[in-house]
């Protein structure tokens, strides 16, 4: 294809995306949904010698979020369901019953989520009508300012660049805005996914780091200042992909089919409350030009989006780094395929052409980040449920 057609092609698609996403979501007073199926099956195999003891928390499921954005519940699951119940983030989990694994044996399992997403208003935000930090309740602080898990509050240079960046400011979202401005420069922060999450000092040490990475980084920057912030992670949908990757040393293996997985910030900015803040993945201004748009535009204000889990206080970058280690330490492999559909209908057909607009406009690395991250992800409620157990200290006898 010559270089004439190509550009033309370009802007075309360019015009039409504009179109669609200046376009409403639903027409007034009717509320739009976009429905999905998420399939999900993970093998385990063992190839080392004696038994691997397992219970329940070994095969912890996400139930997802129920909100006013979306409605998704479990429709299938292969194996039984013994108990529902919390952890430590306040994510619903629920955990299927399987005892133990002998040496050379495999077992799978699958479930299937029904997922109905909705039309998704974000508050308009203005600086001028932005309030400070005093309107933020101790409690608020006390919950989502600590230092815990991965937010290093007490590094001293991250501390004296939260404050550099903060200034005299005293506006919750001004603050914010300046954070994001900092970490969406390339120089300071280039995008780069690792086979780990980083801790928010390493991605400011190394200057790279993906989307979770660089949610750490300013959800640290506004913990230290004293707006409360944590990580949430969600699931997109994307049409027509396909990606199939190894990891740790090849005892990992993730295989995606029409699905991405994504990680961003919520924020607490009075007086409109907790915001979505995207640094890596926002279609109306990719680069974010517009510091404020990594909110308007977030991903996750998109019906392709869903969400999954929030990391509030648990060290799962710590963790993730020990459960590499006992994963190739113990002759222990995973497999898991991930495959989420639309379904699609006459009143849907114009949203899919939207979904497709999103893929071919936004580079995908900008959400794929690290597939480590997923099966980290599911692998943290076990640590975080089980008081005093890490993957190091799982039995094998």
């Amino acid at each position: 294809m010559d270089l004439k057609k190509s550009k033309a092609i370009f802007i075309l698609i360019l015009l039409v995306a504009i179109l669609l996403f200046q376009s409403p979501l639903s027409v007034k007073g009717e509320p739009s949904e976009t429905k999905f199926t998420l399939t999900s099956t993970v093998t385990y195999s063992y190839n080392g010698t004696g038994i691997w003891d397992l219970t329940g928390e070994d095969y912890a499921i996400s139930l997802f979020m129920n909100n006013s954005w979306q409605s998704v519940s479990l429709a299938e699951h292969s194996l039984p369901l013994n108990y529902i119940r919390n952890d430590t983030d306040g994510n619903l989990l629920g955990f299927l019953n399987l005892t133990q694994l002998n040496t050379n044996q495999s077992v799978s399992y699958t479930v299937k989520y029904d997922i109905i997403s909705k039309s998704r208003l974000l508050p308009n935000i203005t600086e001028e009508q932005s309030l400070t930090l005093a309107n933020i309740s101790s409690d608020l602080k006390n919950e989502y300012c600590k230092k815990e898990g991965p937010w290093l509050t007490d590094d001293q240079d991250l501390r004296e660049l939260a404050n550099s960046l903060k200034g005299n400011e005293i506006r919750a979202l001004s603050i914010v805005k300046e954070f994001v401005r900092w970490i969406a420069d390339d120089t300071n922060v280039e995008y780069d996914s690792a086979e780990v999450p980083r801790y928010p000092n390493e991605t400011y040490n190394e200057h790279k780091g993906d989307c979770d990475d660089q949610a750490i980084l300013l959800i640290t920057l506004c913990r230290i200042i004293g707006i409360p912030a944590y990580l949430q992670v969600g699931c997109i949908f994307q049409f027509g992909r396909y990606e199939s990757q190894e990891y740790w040393g090849g005892h990992v293996t993730s295989v995606s089919k029409q699905i991405a997985w994504h990680g961003w910030a919520m924020v607490y900015v009075p007086p409109w409350g907790w915001l979505p803040v995207d640094l890596t993945y926002v279609p109306i201004d990719p680069a974010l030009i517009n510091p404020l748009n990594a909110i308007k535009g977030a991903a996750v204000t998109g019906e392709d989006v869903i969400q999954y889990m929030n990391f509030s206080h648990t060290d799962y970058v710590g963790t993730s780094r020990q459960l590499r280690e006992f994963i190739q330490n113990n002759s222990f492999y995973v497999y898991m395929v991930d495959e989420m559909k639309m379904n699609v209908d006459f009143g849907t057909a114009w949203e899919l052409a939207k979904l497709v607009i999103r893929v071919v406009l936004i580079a995908t690395a900008a959400i794929a980040f690290s597939l480590a991250a997923v099966f980290i992800y599911k692998w943290k409620k076990k640590t975080n449920l089980q008081a005093g157990i890490s993957p190091s200290s799982l039995t094998v006898h």
